[in-house]
């Protein structure tokens, strides 16, 4: 019998050492395997266009196109896009948050260690949680571009949706919502997708930084 297919990862940095070390720790896991490599945004672009992974560790900051013009070009132009995690030297940074805007799944910190790597590769590719959510939070109640006035979604919620938008900022998987909340896994699934079409997120991260921009979370 097989195992489950790997998880396949394209690595986008400028810098080849960072490539290689990134390389090096993800390779060295019997479930991830780097299928490709980029220096630059508009490589990135291509090799996931030929590639198809399911995971991207995109710098955010690349010559000729960078990292958060190629997270655009690679989610607009695949109808099954991979997950996107940005790679940054500061957590502040507003080249993350813009990033995150346009819809990569979270951030990592080039300081991390290899553990930290692995673990954000395997979490954003089962995709039911949040990527180091107080740091998303974080960053999101720093940059957010507050509305003038509540957007329509935000009254369209109802009280459950509510309290599942809640907890995805909280960064609770769907089995840990449906115990809070006493209900089933496919009850909080359905709340989940309901919200993300509300919200207009294509994940969890977009609905959270939506959220914050909206007032509903700052005011929650």
């Amino acid at each position: 019998m097989t195992g489950p297919a790997p998880i396949r990862v394209v690595l986008a940095d400028d810098e080849r050492m960072v490539r290689t070390a990134l390389r090096a720790i993800l390779s060295a896991e019997p479930d991830l395997e780097v299928i490709g490599e980029a220096a630059t945004g508009a490589e990135a672009v291509a090799v996931v266009r030929e590639q198809r992974p399911d995971v991207v560790l995109m710098d955010v900051r690349m010559p000729e196109t960078d990292g958060i013009r190629a997270t655009e070009q690679i989610l607009a132009g695949l109808d099954e896009p991979p997950r996107i995690v940005v790679v940054t030297t500061f957590e502040n940074d507003s080249y993350v948050y813009d990033a995150l805007r346009v819809g990569a799944a979270g951030f990592l910190l080039k300081r991390s260690d290899a553990d930290a790597l692995v673990g954000a590769v395997r979490l954003v590719a089962r995709s039911d949680t949040l990527l180091f959510p107080a740091a998303v939070r974080a960053l999101a109640a720093e940059h957010a571009r507050a509305c003038p006035a509540p957007p329509a979604w935000v009254a369209r919620l109802t009280g459950r949706e509510s309290e599942v938008l809640r907890l995805m900022a909280a960064g609770l998987t769907n089995a840990e919502i449906a115990r809070r909340m006493g209900v089933g896994a496919a009850t909080v699934k359905t709340h989940v997708a309901s919200v993300l079409a509300k919200t207009g997120a294509r994940d969890r991260t977009q609905a959270v930084i939506a959220a914050y921009e909206s007032g509903f979370l700052r005011d929650a």
